[in-house]
């Protein structure tokens, strides 16, 4: 593709729209892990029961359940994240990883409140398929979600979990977006592989295990909150305790199907991004 293509800067919307791309191939494992994250103690399934009762109650399609509100989210928060994440690198020394690691929490922090709502949507969407029928939201759609957790439990609802959801977003933003530069930046010392799909692949894998490895634990606590029921827990803390009580391990529930998601969402969210930027990106001009 040349050299230009190497120079390219990706577009602010780029991020959003390969992760919402992304997402659309691994919502399936994303909806496993928030069953598998909100189970109670006495009601343990494993991944083949969730599977089944998934397909029993609602075929194929029962698998996308939540679609709307991922793709929502993702062109929000993920947009917000990398957008803020890529426009930082002008005012910060790249080659440090320290000022990778703040300005991944800068773009954490503002893009995890941007995505709190289209979070606690989408959490409630995937686990309503498998509640009793009379314990069902059965929120239509993303927008219908929005507008009824709004006049029915207050605005306050919309952003219910924010504290572990924005954690969340600057451990991830961390573990792939500064990870990602890291990784590539090593990488490409160490093996002298240019800019392409090996480099790129072999990049978001590694950045990929990091994320999954130091966020899931705010994400049991995350999910676990959002998806309670009003007064079910007195506040994050108790969501916490509630987890705790059930062992350490209980905060990595959901972790293999966890890493089977992300793992690929990271590969193919960052493989279209970076193919994005060096085909239609911006091209600076040369100082």
């Amino acid at each position: 593709m040349g050299e230009d293509s190497s120079r390219r800067l990706p577009r602010w919307w780029f991020g959003g729209v390969c992760a919402a791309i992304a997402v659309t191939g691994t919502h399936p494992l994303d909806l496993i892990k928030v069953q598998l994250q909100t189970q109670s103690q006495t009601d343990r399934k494993t991944v083949g029961e969730i599977l089944k009762g998934i397909y029993e109650r609602s075929g194929i399609l029962g698998f996308y359940n939540g679609i709307s509100a991922s793709w929502f989210r993702q062109l929000t928060y993920t947009t917000a994240r990398f957008a803020l994440y890529e426009a930082g690198k002008d005012y910060v020394d790249t080659q440090k990883v320290s000022s990778k690691m703040a300005l991944a929490t800068f773009a954490g922090i503002l893009g995890g409140i941007v995505g709190v709502p289209g979070d606690v949507v989408t959490v409630r969407l995937q686990n309503d398929v498998k509640l009793p029928e009379e314990k069902r939201r059965n929120y239509k759609h993303v927008f219908d979600g929005l507008y009824r957790i709004y006049k029915e439990e207050g605005v306050s609802s919309l952003f219910r979990g924010t504290v572990p959801a924005v954690s969340r977003a600057v451990l991830l933003t961390i573990g792939t977006n500064a990870a990602y530069d890291q990784v590539k930046q090593m990488l490409k010392s160490a093996t002298g592989a240019g800019e392409g799909v090996p480099l790129h692949f072999a990049t978001s894998t590694i950045a990929g295990c990091i994320a999954v490895v130091i966020t899931q634990p705010l994400d049991v606590i995350k999910t676990t909150f959002m998806n309670a029921q009003p007064g079910e827990f007195s506040g994050i803390g108790g969501a916490f305790l509630s987890t705790a009580k059930q062992g350490p391990l209980a905060f990595y529930k959901g972790f293999i199907p966890a890493l089977i998601r992300v793992s690929p969402n990271t590969i193919i969210t960052f493989v279209l991004y970076e193919q994005a930027r060096m085909r239609f990106g911006y091209l600076p001009p040369e100082k």
